[in-house]
């Protein structure tokens, strides 16, 4: 299809959901604004480069071995650069602790600083993205008890807290810099395997460390930290302390931002479900939209109903200022960056057909109880030409129309990340 039928095919596609009452226009102008963050450890397989031969530990697992990961930082770099030419939008970048720039010397988790940073910094503002920062509490001889922030042993619990601590120094110095602030996540692999007696007690713990740590206010116009549960891990099938009930509970609490991960719940349960009731108590949400596949395997996120579901359920509420997406898979088993642009193309499908949903006229059908016509609606909206908008988008982004960017992908490969032996 040449540019002129696309932009023929988007007129008729605007047309149609006009007639709905869709100004499909100002849908393409939201999405346009909606940036997600871009996880680094998808092209590395959560390698990082503090010790990029180290055994992945704390319930975090990639599978597979597909040639051309990134290899150091300036490999990783350039994987992610090409990411952003293949999609449209403006979108961040989400580093974690492990990924700094140390410059092949071995820095420990509670030595590191906001100068390990700078390079992504100033590769950051040289991209026109903005950054976001995680804590990396696994994969350390001092997590291998299963326990960090919620150890017994208060020298283990001193490491993480002076970890934590720094991490948010790191963070507000990204968000000062690049004059936005930077969202920090917190997750913890605490837990153990089998039937666990002391619950309570390193749930205790893990509330005063965290007290501690965050009672050390930064401002919020350089750092917004979040805090993430998880149902179980490999290694905490028993016991994971950092609970979805403990976090809602803190972070309702301390009327901080909760972090969302669509992998990190039981297999029957969706956070699709869950948005509209955190959004009633807490500032904010950051998503980490996976995809898991009887578990929390870190699947590349496809279009799927929970995807859209969770889009829907954002748009539907009103608050889409209030809610950060962000990208957390991990496959090996698969070109890296083409995981990375089907991940994020996917995500924005998903928004997209959500802001092209007639939600007035859905809800007067409710309040109206002609729930025949709600149903009708949304059963008509499937097969609504939405792609025709996407495409369009695209191209006005300059970026890969449809499945062009598949033969870019490959062509990447064949020139660079193949030759990576």
């Amino acid at each position: 299809m040449n540019e002129k039928t696309r932009e023929q095919a988007y007129e008729v596609a605007k047309a149609q959901y006009a007639a709905l009452g869709v100004n499909a226009d100002k849908a393409i102008e939201t999405l346009n604004s909606v940036p997600i963050s871009i996880h680094c450890w998808q092209a590395d397989d959560v390698s990082g480069f503090e010790n990029p031969e180290g055994e992945l530990t704390g319930g975090i697992q990639t599978t597979g071995n597909y040639p051309g990961k990134a290899r150091n930082i300036d490999e990783l770099k350039a994987d992610l650069e090409k990411v952003l030419t293949l999609v449209p939008g403006k979108h961040r970048i989400s580093l974690h602790a492990t990924y700094g720039d140390f410059g092949n010397t071995f820095v420990d988790r509670d030595q590191i600083e906001p100068k390990h940073f700078q390079s992504w910094i100033d590769w950051a503002k040289k991209h026109d993205v903005k950054l976001d920062f995680n804590s990396t509490f696994f994969s350390h001889p001092k997590s291998s008890s299963g326990y960090t922030l919620s150890d017994f042993d208060p020298e283990i619990r001193a490491f993480w807290k002076e970890h934590l601590r720094r991490c948010r120094l790191i963070a507000a110095e990204i968000g000062r810099q690049q004059g936005d602030p930077c969202i920090h996540n917190i997750w913890i692999p605490d837990g153990e395997k089998d039937k666990t007696v002391s619950r309570y007690e390193h749930r205790r713990l893990l509330k005063e460390s965290l007290d501690e740590v965050l009672a050390e206010k930064i401002s919020t116009d350089y750092l917004k930290d979040c805090i993430e549960c998880k149902l179980f891990g490999i290694g905490s099938e028993s016991f994971v302390t950092g609970s979805h009930e403990f976090y809602m509970g803190y972070t309702v609490k301390n009327n901080m931002m909760l972090t969302l991960d669509s992998g990190h719940f039981h297999p029957t349960e969706v956070i699709s479900d869950k948005l509209s009731s955190v959004l009633l108590f807490v500032p904010e949400v950051n998503l980490h939209v996976s995809r898991p596949e009887r578990w929390d395997s870190d699947h590349v996120v496809i279009l799927d109903n929970e995807l859209l579901a969770i889009a829907q359920e954002i748009v539907r509420s009103g608050h889409l200022q209030r809610v950060h997406f962000g990208l957390d898979f991990f496959d090996a088993s698969i070109n890296r960056i083409g995981a990375y642009v089907i991940g994020i193309r996917s995500t924005q499908k998903a928004i997209l057909q959500a802001l092209l949903e007639p939600t007035e006229t859905l809800r007067d059908f409710e309040k109206e109880d002609k729930n025949f016509q709600r149903l009708a609606y949304l059963e008509e909206l499937k097969a609504m030409p939405w792609s025709d908008l996407y495409n369009y988008y695209c191209e006005q982004q300059g970026v890969p129309v449809g499945d062009a960017y598949i033969k870019e992908i490959q062509a990447y490969e064949e020139n660079v990340t193949s030759k990576r032996v």
